[in-house]
């Protein structure tokens, strides 16, 4: 009988510690993986817009229309026109209604997708602001700044056609692709690239509520053809930030290239051209880039504007006095930039003046024509005058840098390796450093 009952306690013991051990592992496992709990029992995270709980509030997105006003808006959902100077009134300090422009969100705030009555207006006057009109006690307007997610991203391919073609295919930002232009344009000729060129890029872009809004800086790029590869990388000194190449030289040369962006080259210098218009054997003295009417045209260093005129084969030009050697001229303009005229100094990349076809030309198109201790010569043969480099004593701290970034480009696969598409080789996402 004591047998009996001590097998008994014996078998009820075990079945209490197995009972044990399944809570315990249930306890850790949901201890492993909490978001079971909101599945099992059906409780959720709240979600917030515009600081609001919708749970507790619907929120109904409009367009402003033509014509539409700020007090024409509250006006059509309900608002009595007392309150609406009150919140006119509450506004004016802080954001002017005024300013509404056609095609702007803002969102409608009710209790209740029921309820006639809303509570709250919110307005989006672009994506990275909202106000907030909050008239449920008593009128509360205020001005909200979004937060800007900063995101390093990279890309990287091959040549076919062009490197614009090539990045554009990726949807990576056109200014990114001008600055990537921008910063090789020591070392590598934009105008004469090969098919099987590659290039390897570390680039920001700028999200808002997970939104691409634009883009940030390039950080580095490299670009390899039958020369060999060239890099350059942005670099921040004391005094100013720029890019620079694999020694340190700055990327930025004294002179730009050309006084048209993402132009071709229609006519070159050419002391035995046939004029087009007046039909004989007249020395053009100058380089034709062709552009669409409207295109910004920069000047190609700093300076001094010495003429901004008209001539009747000319059409509007601007001439530039960059130092006592060099002069430059830029003929055909539609028109003038704002600002321009004799005495104004300039700086490098600044815009003067946009592509037109005034005076004897054919078709919208900059003649820009260089001078040499007062004679005119072929810029593309000139060997000009290089920017000023880096001190010596910061090229330590400028390798240290480099070294980083050169890492983080060969991190980056070749186009081809590892049988990646071009979307897989851009969503690479943050970089790690």
């Amino acid at each position: 009988m004591m047998m009996n009952h001590l097998k008994k306690r014996y078998k009820d013991t075990l079945i209490v510690l197995a009972l044990a051990t399944a809570l315990f592992a249930g306890y850790y496992l949901d201890r492993q993986n909490p978001a079971s709990d909101t599945e099992e029992t059906g409780i959720r995270q709240s979600a917030f817009q515009f600081g609001f709980n919708l749970d507790s509030f619907h929120l109904e997105k409009k367009l402003v229309k033509r014509n539409d006003f700020f007090g024409g808006i509250l006006s059509e959902h309900g608002l009595a026109a007392n309150l609406i100077l009150l919140i006119e009134h509450e506004t004016k300090d802080i954001f002017n209604i005024r300013n509404i422009r056609e095609g702007a969100k803002y969102h409608v705030v009710r209790k209740s997708e029921c309820d006639t009555q809303p509570v709250a207006l919110v307005y989006e006057p672009d994506q990275f602001r909202y106000v907030v009109y909050d008239f449920r006690d008593s009128v509360q307007v205020k001005l909200v700044e979004k937060t800007v997610d900063v995101c390093e991203e990279v890309a990287s391919g091959q040549i076919t056609s062009s490197l614009w073609k090539a990045l554009e295919s990726q949807n990576v930002h056109p200014g990114i692709i001008d600055l990537m232009e921008e910063a090789l344009s020591s070392s590598v000729d934009f105008y004469h690239t090969q098919k099987g060129d590659e290039f390897k890029v570390i680039f920001e872009n700028r999200y808002v509520d997970g939104e691409l809004v634009g883009m940030g800086r390039l950080l580095a790029a490299s670009y390899t053809n039958e020369n060999g590869s060239s890099y350059s990388f942005l670099y921040k000194l004391k005094d100013n930030e720029g890019y620079f190449d694999f020694e340190g030289r700055p990327a930025r040369k004294a002179f730009l290239k050309s006084p048209v962006k993402f132009s071709r080259i229609s006519s070159s210098y050419n002391l035995r051209r046939f004029h087009p218009i007046k039909g004989r054997t007249i020395p053009h003295l100058g380089t034709d880039y062709a552009a669409p009417h409207g295109t910004p045209i920069r000047t190609v260093s700093d300076g001094v504007v010495t003429a901004a005129s008209y001539g009747s084969g000319n059409g509007n030009f601007v001439k530039v006095r960059h130092d006592n050697v060099y002069e430059t001229q830029y003929l055909h303009m539609s028109r003038f930039a704002k600002g321009i005229r004799p005495g104004v100094r300039v700086k490098q990349g600044e815009t003067i003046g946009y592509v037109g076809a005034t005076g004897l030309a054919t078709g919208p198109h900059v003649c820009f024509r260089f001078w040499k201790n007062g004679r005119q010569i072929n810029h593309l043969r000139e060997r000009l005058p290089s920017a000023k480099p880096m001190a010596a004593d910061q090229l330590p701290d400028f390798f240290e840098f480099r070294d980083k970034l050169l890492l983080r480009l060969n991190q980056i696969p070749n186009p081809g390796e590892q049988d990646l598409s071009q979307n897989d080789v851009l969503s690479g996402g943050v970089l790690n450093p």
